[in-house]
């Protein structure tokens, strides 16, 4: 993968940043200071010829600054004009051997908003998620289940080595790969564009994967849905669903293209190769090739492995003891993309960002705590609601969100910059909604209390509360809140102090007296 494909937005605007201070290194560098005279013009000429041409490459980069995300741009524009929101639930699914993915309606005015797309994966135990890459990058919430995945990225090395002779069949053999990486509940994975990628299920119930995908992130240069391109299996078997997508023109596991039929749009990225070349690219004999082009594979994209999947890879206990040694800091020379942390467990109270016993607790994961998230642009929340909780009205002030409920049901109101309410309503398990960037919302749980998960569109995504203790009310003068909304002072006074809570407040509990409380 060419290197440009690891920049993301903020790698990119520090360059921009540095391209004044760049220059001038170069200017001095080039002028010594005190040339022979026999060689100052000589010098003072190659040295304009080098600032001249060091200065039009970044006239070109910083041309590049200004237009960072015009595609992102185009793509949405108008595409917030929304007057009504619903909460949404899967519409399509994709059956295979060891499981299922589920898809929500990319096409919906909400998800075109945002520029994302959402989908979820059932793998059976002993279920393999066969290897693929997407053009968007990938952030995944472990909803159920456990167990290992591997990201295969470019130029890194194969550190995870076996000095023994694993038994495979009638053979033996030594093997050596990529570092894999355990996944348990609650845990959040991600994947960069185009990195390939597989999920194993080793446990003993069904892993369930909510995965968000970033589809007008500067990383996807293809188009506004995302593609997921496999490198092993037929996952087209089943057809159904392939169908339908294509009426719609929506997306599918590799969607054929207009004028070909179903068999010759379907299969894994090896199937469009010639037999003969794979047979010489990769030093093998032709009937081994033409088992990666798995003609007849009839399992689809999720595949019972019989025996289970024997690989290298450390007990999960020490690569958990090794991340919490490691913690959320970044010096920015520990890390590489190699080495890079892309697991982060989000599911643990004790390491809330908001905590209220009689409310609820939140958890929020951003780039100072997972760095990679800089490079994807993307973060998440978790929220955890007791009966009749409430989230203080807030707005996004960087990012959109999508609110997917895991356990539970809630109410939401959501309003639009014109003050009209575009959502009240329940949203139950299984469902979402996406709140659109500056959209007010509040959430109060149900009975029985709400969970979910929230994947949001900016790696540091910044809220703003309308009541409590950190509010953009509490911010403003008493004699601003009265005149802003023509009441009198005392009034003004009980609708900013009454409130001690920050974000997550109890049922109807009120504070009593006029003291200001710290």
């Amino acid at each position: 993968m060419h290197a440009a494909t690891w920049l993301n937005l903020s790698t990119t605007t520090s360059i921009c940043v540095h391209l004044s201070s760049t220059l001038l290194f170069f200017k001095f560098h080039f002028h010594p200071t005190t040339p022979p005279p026999s060689t100052a013009v000589y010098y003072t000429t190659m040295a304009n010829i080098s600032i001249l041409s060091l200065s039009l490459s970044f006239l070109l980069v910083f041309h590049g600054c200004l237009a960072l995300r015009p595609f992102q741009q185009q793509q949405q524009q108008n595409q917030c004009q929304i007057q009504r929101i619903n909460a949404l639930q899967p519409n399509e699914r994709v059956q295979a051997e060891a499981g299922w993915t589920d898809f929500f309606d990319s096409s919906n005015q909400q998800f075109l908003c945002a520029g994302v797309e959402v989908i979820r994966h059932h793998i059976q135990p002993q279920g393999l998620l066969l290897p693929s890459y997407v053009n968007t990058p990938l952030m995944v919430y472990i909803l159920q289940g456990r167990g290992y995945q591997g990201t295969m990225l470019p130029g890194c090395p194969e550190t995870f080595q076996s000095s023994q002779q694993l038994q495979e069949g009638s053979g033996s053999f030594q093997d050596r790969h990529q570092k894999i990486r355990h996944f348990q509940q609650g845990d959040v994975v991600v994947f960069p564009a185009g990195a390939a990628h597989w999920m194993y299920n080793d446990g003993q119930e069904e892993v369930i994967a909510v995965a968000l995908l970033d589809s007008t992130n500067s990383a996807n240069q293809l188009d506004q849905f995302h593609r997921r391109f496999f490198l092993a299996g037929n996952p087209q078997q089943g057809g159904q669903q392939q169908q339908q997508q294509q009426k719609k023109g929506g997306k599918s596991w590799g969607r054929s293209q207009k004028g070909q039929s179903q068999e010759e749009g379907s299969g894994n990225i090896f199937r469009g190769f010639d037999l003969e070349m794979l047979a010489e690219v990769f030093n093998v004999e032709q009937e081994t090739a033409e088992k990666l082009q798995s003609k007849d594979d009839t399992r689809g994209h999720i595949v019972k492995v019989e025996r289970g999947l024997q690989v290298i890879r450390p007990p999960m206990k020490s690569e958990q003891q090794e991340e919490r040694g490691r913690g959320g800091a970044a010096n920015g020379f520990e890390e590489t993309i190699c080495s890079a942390k892309m697991t982060h467990n989000i599911d643990d109270p004790s390491r809330a960002d908001f905590y209220n016993p009689q409310a609820g607790w939140c958890n929020n994961l951003n780039s100072f705590k997972l760095p990679i998230l800089q490079m994807l642009q993307l973060s998440a929340e978790r929220g955890v609601l007791r009966r009749n909780a409430i989230v203080s009205p807030h707005w996004l002030m960087n990012a959109h969100s999508i609110i997917y409920v895991t356990k539970g049901d809630m109410g939401m109101q959501i309003v639009n910059h014109e003050g009209q309410t575009v959502f009240d309503d329940q949203i139950q398990e299984g469902q979402l909604v996406v709140v659109p960037q500056n959209f007010a919302v509040v959430q109060k749980a149900g009975e029985q209390g709400c969970q979910w998960i929230a994947f949001r569109t900016n790696d540091n995504a910044m809220i703003n509360t309308l009541a409590g203790h950190t509010s953009a009310l509490r911010a403003m003068p008493v004699n601003v809140i009265a005149n802003a909304y023509q009441m009198t002072a005392e009034q003004a006074w009980s609708l900013k102090f009454n409130r001690k809570e920050t974000v997550m407040f109890s049922p109807r509990s009120r504070s009593s007296g006029r003291s200001i409380a710290a």
